[in-house]
């Protein structure tokens, strides 16, 4: 994960700066009381105050450098130029597969795809199989319940 780009929207990026700054301030302060409230309670040795507030720290530190690290190689989506017409990372997708109602997809990378909200990764099946694909085009998705052949309808 060293360098991995990580595409987010603008809305997503600061998501993350909040829950950084949250984690780097607010989060830090209640784990260090923990800590020093554990310690004065004596022996550490058996003391799963400690133990556990430690395991947080853990936690907590590990979330903090991974933000940062996504954040660091973050691409806003919103400032990819785009191509007229064509599915890539940030349009919105409608498709129908055989006789079943259409379906849109907002195309995002795997830290912001949530397929209950409509938006999936551009890694995922569908979405690689959507990129550089145009209206009207039937496109053929190998996901892990078997293939699946929709119609792209509308691109946005």
């Amino acid at each position: 994960m060293a360098n991995e780009v990580s595409y987010l929207t603008a809305e997503g990026a600061e998501r993350l700066r909040e829950e950084v700054e949250y984690l780097k301030g607010p989060a830090r302060e209640q784990l260090a009381q923990r800590l020093r409230a554990a310690i004065q309670q004596g022996d550490l040795s058996e003391n799963a105050d400690y133990s556990a507030a430690k395991e947080e720290q853990g936690f907590l530190e590990g979330r903090i450098l991974e933000l940062d690290q996504i954040l660091r190689n973050a691409v806003i989506i919103d400032d990819i130029e785009k191509k007229p017409n064509e599915v890539g990372i940030g349009s919105s997708v409608t498709i129908q597969e055989d006789d079943f109602p259409p379906e849109t997809y907002y195309l995002v990378g795997p830290k912001e795809a949530d397929p209950t909200q409509g938006r999936i990764s551009h890694e995922s099946p569908i979405g690689r199989a959507l990129i550089g694909h145009h209206e009207g085009d039937v496109v053929t998705a190998d996901t892990p319940t078997g293939s699946l052949r929709f119609k792209i309808l509308k691109i946005e």
